[in-house]
């Protein structure tokens, strides 16, 4: 991938960068460590910016669903007002990022799971969580982008769909600056097997705006095509849709393939299905052939490669599985 590629990630300061936690504490995170190298981290502490120090009295979120108000345990002191504050100038100044790894289940940083209290003092939180000040302004504001916090990213499947749409999402900033139809053909031939094992109904619309019969403005029909492009990542890809990616790719080798080879990747397919396999040992199969046969058209498509091999850890914790 070209410099141009690299995504721009806003992350929780503690994360792998400094011990800023309200313990003095930082958080590691050996994915978070391997992505320093093909990624550009922009770093926030939101809670050290509104003059909260290290170590530090910790907050609690209190109220109810309609009004919550961040806190300090042992001063008592209210600090949403300041924390809302902060979190609007600061996400007014992002020129341009790709997405956000946030702190898991910080009253600040939390974009999920986050504990509210009904009250101070010694007192069971709710059952219903919700997100952290900073983390709710985020959601609010960029939900279009790859974000997730550091506790989910431990599970593969999580984590292999926020590297694909941040990675995607980066490449696609290109097609913005260069405001021009032609890049945008080329970025959705490039993506096709990629958006096809997404939201194939989505890939056919996004189809569409590339073909562009009414002959709109480039400028026009890329943000159109922006928009769908977010809702083409707004899930996980599918078992189904990835099988169907695959069978569609091996149709490029009906004619070059040996009986034992298609009956093998078949074989391999139906591991994939039953999840005694990842993805890439099916991809990695058909990339061999592509290599083999030389077919350029297949050599293009990104679902072989959406992000760089050497981010690809296919262990898993286990934690993080509701998506």
């Amino acid at each position: 991938m070209g410099e141009h590629d690299r995504p721009r990630v806003v992350i929780s300061k503690c994360i792998e960068f400094d011990s800023c936690r309200w313990n003095g504490l930082m958080i590691r995170s050996p994915f978070v460590e391997n992505l320093k190298e093909h990624v550009d981290f922009l770093l926030v502490c939101p809670e050290m910016e509104i003059g909260l120090g290290v170590p530090r009295d910790p907050v609690r979120l209190v109220g109810n669903e309609n009004s919550v108000r961040m806190i300090q345990l042992e001063t008592m002191k209210d600090v949403t007002k300041e924390m809302e504050s902060f979190s609007s100038s600061f996400l007014d100044s992002l020129e341009h990022v790709d997405g956000f790894i946030l702190k898991d289940r910080s009253p600040s940083c939390g974009n999920k799971d986050v504990k509210i209290y009904p009250k101070m003092g010694k007192v069971a939180p709710f059952t219903t969580k919700g997100s952290g000040i900073f983390g709710r302004e985020v959601v609010a504001r960029f939900a279009h982008l790859a974000i997730e916090n550091e506790g989910r990213l431990n599970n593969f499947v999580i984590r292999e769909h926020f590297l694909t749409k941040l990675f995607t999402l980066s490449r696609f900033n290109s097609v913005t600056k260069s405001g021009k139809m032609s890049s945008l053909v080329q970025f959705h031939t490039e993506n096709k097997f990629l958006l096809m094992s997404y939201n194939q109904s989505v890939m056919r619309l996004m189809g569409r705006i590339v073909a562009n019969p009414e002959r709109k403005a480039p400028e026009e029909q890329i943000e159109e095509y922006r928009k769908l492009l977010s809702m083409a990542f707004a899930k996980v890809s599918r078992y189904a849709s990835n099988i169907n990616v695959l069978m569609h790719a091996l149709g490029y080798f009906k004619q070059s393939l040996s009986s034992k080879e298609k009956s093998y990747f078949l074989q391999t397919l139906n591991r994939y299905r039953n999840k005694k396999v990842p993805l890439s040992v099916c991809t990695e199969l058909l990339r061999s052939w592509i290599m083999r046969f030389n077919e350029q058209y297949l050599d293009q498509q990104s679902f072989f490669s959406p992000y760089p091999e050497e981010l690809i850890e296919i262990t898993d914790s286990g934690k993080g599985r509701a998506l």
